[in-house]
């Protein structure tokens, strides 16, 4: 894929993406013996504790007024909704047919970005948004048989993508002020009361027991997918444009369903080479679409008026 001359914030949301194509996949295997209550919340724990420690060891100063609200948004989306949903939903459903919901991440965040940060993409942009996520759609069905009926895990992979998406524009946004690895760390601390009184309440229920496989997917989960992969993630959302960087998240179903397949053993069929073919050419085609505002109209030219002294000559 060839990127745009300046594409930094392109290739850090490719880092990011790459590192969030492991959640899915790994929340799969940590359910198999964990309760996705403790999860959800526990691997937010974790990342607090990395980003409290980040935070206090580099003297960071506090986030002042309304940026305090503004964080509250971001935990709420990628620390609280993103996380619990999902876990919830693969006690259900297979990892690879999360990747169907996920493939509406791209669009999800980028109609975000223009409701929040007043972007304003040409048309080219939104039509190649939404023939990438089609072809992601496609794609990931292809794979997992598709949705079929309207299941309740479903219902919680939709609210996991429009809480991600929300995270993700206003994290992007605040980013620039905050800067990004600062951003995810704050909403982090913030959540994290609600967090640690969450993963009492489900070590409360179901003391955790896992083998080592699953243990080590919870660790991915909580230092990566929770904490490191921001760093890369809401920097190149900072360079942005926040649209047009989402759009790399194409590729994450992709990736998704090849470490599925790689890790779980879920079938992976030729069929879907074409479609992950499709789903990249579109990524690309979307970050090159730049988001610049349509070329203004050159003003009419303005015959100046005759003056009353040269019409008296």
């Amino acid at each position: 894929m060839i990127l745009p001359s300046g594409g930094s914030g392109i290739w850090l949301g490719l880092i990011g993406v790459a590192a969030f194509s492991f959640t899915v996949p790994f929340t799969k295997v940590a359910v198999a013996s964990l309760s996705p209550l403790f999860i959800g919340s526990g691997r937010a724990v974790v990342a607090a504790v990395l980003a409290g420690s980040a935070l206090a060891l580099t003297r960071q100063r506090l986030p002042r007024g309304v940026q305090w609200a503004r964080l509250a948004v971001v935990a709420a989306g990628v620390v609280v909704g993103f996380p619990l949903l999902t876990s919830f939903a693969l006690t259900a459903t297979p990892a690879s047919h999360g990747a169907v919901v996920i493939a509406l991440l791209p669009a999800a965040t980028a109609t975000a970005a223009v409701l929040r940060g007043r972007e304003r993409p040409r048309l080219a942009f939104w039509l190649v948004t939404g023939a990438g996520a089609i072809a992601a759609i496609i794609f990931a069905s292809l794979h997992s048989g598709g949705f079929g009926q309207m299941h309740w895990a479903d219902l919680l992979l939709l609210g996991s993508v429009v809480a991600a998406a929300i995270g993700y524009a206003e994290g992007g946004l605040l980013a620039r002020e905050l800067g990004a690895w600062q951003t995810v760390s704050w909403a982090l601390v913030l959540a994290s009361p609600l967090m640690v009184l969450l993963t009492a309440v489900s070590m409360a229920q179901q003391p955790p027991s896992a083998g080592p496989m699953q243990w080590l997917a919870f660790a991915y989960l909580g230092v990566v997918s929770m904490f490191l992969g921001f760093f890369a993630w809401y920097r190149g959302l900072a360079i942005g444009p926040i649209a047009s960087v989402s759009q790399i998240q194409l590729i994450q179903p992709v990736l998704t369903i090849c470490w599925a397949a790689l890790l779980l053993g879920e079938r992976l069929a030729w069929p879907t080479a074409l479609g992950a073919l499709a789903v990249i050419l579109c990524a690309g085609a979307a970050v090159r679409v730049r988001l610049r505002p349509e070329p203004l109209q050159p003003a009419p030219a303005v015959h100046p008026v005759p003056s009353l002294q040269s019409v008296k000559d």
